[in-house]
């Protein structure tokens, strides 16, 4: 299989994009392959805003992603200090892309989302799961860590139960999931992720594009801020230059004439 039938981009006439991990019959696991091209496509989306105004992410087959795939861990095996940076670098600076896309992204998750398949999921704005999907932070039982996918995870259920499920490799399901903040949603079963899909993508359509991508902005930028003037009057500056954005005065009108504005066709 070759790298681009491992990951397919399909971007669909009402500017979606839909990234699928196409290798079900390894679970979708990682390898090197499949995470420069991930890369590779969500570069290509960021410099897309235009065309593209939601991106979700999905598993083909029964299974979102199992995580590594166990080739590519026996070659890693083999792998020089120097070879082990560059490779965890590469999944790291992949992880970040999908993290700093100006859409929101949307992970539909089914099956399973095992070790860097769990890390994708957090890397995404918004996550959906089945009901039987099954989740593990499982690097510990191979004498790993989960260092490359830790800054999405953590700051996607916080400190605690970081430590917890990364300490104890604990499987956990979708409705753990979601009460930790893993997945915000838990559809009623496999066949209504595509419900749920349409549902994201009526919200994502009614934003505007340029407003989303500020907004995703602010909250790192907010995160654990010191709450001081400095901060206030930098806020401040954001929503002054927003409300004086074409963005802005169009969302604004808009309300005031009782229409749908622009970015909404």
């Amino acid at each position: 299989m070759s790298a681009e039938d491992s990951v397919l981009l399909q971007v669909t006439p009402g500017q979606a994009a839909v990234v699928t991990l196409n290798r079900p019959d390894k679970r979708n696991a990682f390898n090197a392959e499949v995470i420069e091209r991930l890369s590779d496509i969500f570069e290509l989306l960021s410099k897309n805003t235009d065309e593209v105004r939601v991106v979700f992410l999905r598993g083909a087959g029964d299974v979102f992603s199992a995580g590594a795939d166990l080739d590519w861990m026996r070659a890693a095996a083999n792998y020089t200090d120097a070879d082990n940076r560059e490779d965890a670098e590469t999944l790291s600076g992949m992880l970040l892309r999908l993290y700093e896309l100006p859409q929101m992204t949307v992970a539909l998750v089914q099956g399973a989302a095992m070790g860097g398949g769990a890390g994708l999921v957090a890397a995404c704005d918004v996550a959906v799961a089945s009901p039987e999907t099954k989740f593990r932070f499982s690097e510990v039982r191979l004498g790993l860590i989960p260092a490359t996918i830790s800054p999405f995870v953590v700051r996607a259920i916080g400190p605690r139960w970081s430590r917890a499920l990364f300490a104890s490799a604990e499987e956990f399901d979708a409705r753990f999931a979601h009460a930790i903040g893993l997945v915000q949603y838990v559809a009623e079963s496999k066949d209504s992720l595509d419900d749920m899909a349409e549902y994201l993508a009526k919200l994502a359509f009614a934003a505007a594009p340029g407003a989303v991508a500020d907004s995703k902005k602010l909250v790192d930028d907010v995160y654990q801020a010191e709450l001081d003037h400095g901060l206030l009057r930098d806020l401040a500056r954001r929503i002054a230059a927003r409300r004086a954005s074409d963005e802005g005065k169009e969302g604004l009108s808009a309300f005031l004439e009782r229409r749908k504005p622009s970015w909404m066709g």
